[in-house]
């Protein structure tokens, strides 16, 4: 799961990006700016709580790959580079400035999210655009020479495509089906990526939830994800020493989860994913699987020969195992439950694969 972090210059996105992924973004040494790749892991209160509980040789909470992409400026946008890299994700985190600094300018002249954020969805907008049209173009000719039923198909539909975007819409919003889905899959139609919008705001607008309200409406039409943090406060937490010290910071603050979080808890719900645990005395290990997903596929995120040979699957719920207090008390309640292929996995399950290679 790789989420590509985008913005304007001088939105803080370089800050997130270090606070998130715990690295140091070298200056660029001239020339064109390239994507830096980074991993985070992901937060989950749960996870910590089953460290707790079975106090492991080896701890691996799930990791989310984040790719900081050059800023959109103009000669990156006309270039066409920055699209390239969007091209390679599969969600994006759009960082928009909220914050009021006369001493950090904006290349618009103002502080204005709202209209920042319209700006950026009509460039990625724009790219889909004159790719359908390019695309209908090619398409046009060769059906005129060979009247392949695959390529009549794809051109019906990018010409849907292209009445869809030139109503301004992002193809996130646009009804497709798994034939259809198929003819485009591998092109890089951007609009078609979750978007998550980060409004980084000052310290003192933390607790402030104007701004999401006025923003609320568009995200619903637009089937985009928002949240508010302040890229400063959380650079400031991120150099305490102590995971007690980060939590007493928040919690003075106001702040109920840190960025990383509200993003990935974000991010996995555009995504569509959930987690599920792996438990024992060696280890207790994270893992993220499609939400939906029946037992022998999150068998096969643990590794494939688990899929292969898979026979049940050995479940506790997360919930019932902190209230019970030990495996061997949910034992004695009958709360550990035995699963077929047919088990659809839930969020926060833990798992013990039985199979046969």
């Amino acid at each position: 799961m790789k989420v590509g972090i985008i913005g304007l210059p001088q939105t803080g996105k370089k800050t997130l990006f270090q606070v998130l992924t715990g690295s140091t973004v070298p200056e660029q040494a001239g020339g064109a700016a390239k994507p830096l790749p980074g991993t985070a892991a992901i937060i989950d209160d749960r996870f910590e709580r089953l460290v707790k509980l079975y106090q492991p040789k080896k701890e691996a909470p799930a990791r989310i790959d984040l790719v900081l992409l050059p800023k959109m400026e103009q000669d990156t946008i006309s270039r066409g580079d920055i699209f390239r890299d969007i091209s390679d994700v599969d969600a994006l985190c759009h960082v928009v400035r909220a914050f009021a600094d006369e001493s950090i300018y904006h290349s618009a002249g103002s502080v204005e999210p709202i209209r920042d954020v319209e700006m950026v969805n009509a460039e990625l907008v724009m790219h889909d655009q004159i790719f359908v049209e390019k695309r209908i173009e090619r398409l046009a000719a060769s059906v005129k020479k060979i009247k392949d039923e695959r390529q009549v198909k794809e051109l019906e539909l990018m010409k849907r495509l292209q009445a869809h975007l030139e109503g301004e819409q992002p193809l996130r919003l646009f009804p497709i089906t798994e034939e259809e889905d198929l003819l485009i899959r591998s092109y890089p139609l951007i609009t078609r990526k979750e978007l998550i919008l980060v409004f980084n705001v000052g310290e003192d607008e933390l607790g402030d939830t104007g701004l999401l309200d006025r923003v609320g409406e568009r995200c619903r039409a637009g089937k985009m994800e928002a949240m508010i943090v302040s890229a400063k406060v959380e650079a400031e937490i991120a150099l305490l020493d102590s995971e007690a010290e980060r939590r007493a910071f928040l919690e003075d603050l106001g702040i109920a989860e840190s960025a990383l979080q509200m993003l990935t808890k974000l991010c996995l719900q555009a995504l569509g994913r959930v987690s599920f645990f792996t438990v024992g005395k060696d280890e207790v290990r994270q893992w993220l699987v499609r939400a939906g997903s029946p037992a022998p596929v999150a068998a096969g995120v643990i590794h494939s020969d688990l899929q292969k040979g898979f026979i049940r699957a050995e479940v506790m719920k997360y919930d019932e195992l902190m209230a019970h207090g030990s495996e061997a008390e949910l034992k004695k309640a009958g709360k550990l439950y035995v699963q077929g292929k047919d088990y659809i996995v839930v969020d926060g399950d833990i798992l013990n694969i039985r199979f046969n290679v």
